[in-house]
């Protein structure tokens, strides 16, 4: 894709709000759009609110000047949900990111920019965060492929933090292999899809409930013969990422709720406000319990590839329905940022409202090449 094309195409879908800031970069390489909470030289980092200063970054972050140096041109800032604390990108400043395949629903969040704008073909690929679900989300809302790498795989200085126990980046895609590669520019990390063999999957037992009926028709297809195993408990690995979220997420804007609470969407402040009142002991339990279930997590797969789950329990909501759409959308991500395992998402082959299919594994490569091989597999049985 050529930057100019790249433009004109952000110009024309204008009314799906994904795009904050477009950038004035000439040249040729492989177009990628950065979520607004990334410094790219000379650009303005909004994190999609209006407490940051509107001034344009210095320097690059570390990620972007590794896909720089791979050849990639940054098209623009994509928009998010904002300070990326949302599953919708619902935002009250720049505008709520509208779905490709239906723009009277939300994108998902809170990397809705950066899924929309590889849907609607404004990019080749874009970078994403994802720290409950952010990368997750909307590549499934959108039909993309998405990619959380496993937490640490990728250098998060110039980043605007959300949690820093959890905060992950990673790419969003048109498919696996694009994502593989985007990955690669991402960390120099060569990732091989090549020889792929039947994987072991598992699905965790009694972790799947509470379906719309185009996500369940959807999960019933893509989890036909899997086993189910014994995994961790569900909501006990929901609770702990989030205490550790509203704790970790105050504590980074706690001036600016004092000094600015106006200058926030209602559902952001709220949260914000939700992290004050959380007892430091109950913070300091959750951060001790981080690695006990990182090893539980680790055991549980002794004898499976990848775990497979919708990555949410809804199709993407109306863009003015979305109060009660929070616990349902995160129930299936949340859980594999407390473990820091990397999962990709997949999307299932229905017609229709997109519905994403998480992988879940245990290295960057196996996860992909697991990813890789469903792709391939759906391709098949769609031809």
């Amino acid at each position: 894709m050529r930057l100019d094309d790249a433009r004109a195409r952000i110009r024309e879908r204008s009314d799906l709000n994904a795009f904050i800031s477009v950038s004035d970069e000439r040249g040729d390489g492989t177009v990628v759009a950065v979520k607004d909470l990334i410094d790219v030289k000379g650009m303005v980092t909004t994190a999609g609110g209006v407490i940051l200063p509107a001034e344009p970054a210095t320097d690059d972050a570390p990620v972007i000047t590794r896909i720089r140096h791979a050849g990639c041109v940054v098209v623009g800032k994509a928009n998010l949900h904002e300070f990326a604390y949302g599953v919708t990108s619902v935002n009250p400043h720049y505008g709520p990111v509208r779905n490709p395949y239906d723009s009277s629903r939300v994108a998902g969040g809170s990397s809705g920019g950066s899924a929309v704008a590889v849907a609607a073909g404004m990019c080749d690929w874009a970078v994403g965060s994802d720290t409950g679900g952010s990368i997750r989300i909307p590549a499934s809302f959108c039909g993309v492929a998405g990619f959380k790498p496993e937490f640490g795989s990728i250098e998060i200085a110039g980043v605007i933090p959300l949690a820093h126990s959890l905060d992950t980046l990673g790419p969003l895609a048109p498919d696996i292999a694009s994502a593989a590669r985007a990955y690669f520019m991402m960390t120099g990390e060569a990732i091989s899809l090549d020889g792929l063999a039947r994987p072991r999957l598992a699905v965790p037992g009694g972790w799947v409930f509470g379906l719309d009926d185009e996500t369940a028709r959807a999960w019933e297809g893509a989890s036909a013969g899997v086993p189910e195993v014994d995994f961790v408990d569900r909501e006990q690995l929901f609770e702990v990422g989030l205490t550790i979220l509203l704790v970790e997420a105050f504590e980074y804007h706690r001036r600016w709720v004092a000094e600015s609470p106006e200058k926030y969407g209602a559902d952001v402040l709220a949260l914000l406000k939700r992290g004050e009142t959380v007892p430091a002991g109950e913070y300091r339990d959750a951060l001790l319990e981080l690695p006990k279930l990182q090893a539980a997590a680790r055991a549980a797969m002794q004898d499976v590839d990848a775990l497979l789950l919708p990555a949410s329990a809804i199709v993407a909501p109306l863009v003015e329905d979305t109060e009660h759409a929070r616990e349902p959308i995160t129930r299936f991500t949340r859980p594999f940022n407390t473990t820091h395992q990397p999962v990709a998402v997949v999307p299932a082959p229905v017609a229709g409202l997109p519905v994403g299919i998480q992988v879940v594994g245990q290295t960057n490569a196996e996860t992909l090449r697991v990813a890789r091989w469903l792709e391939q597999e759906w391709r098949k049985s769609a031809a």
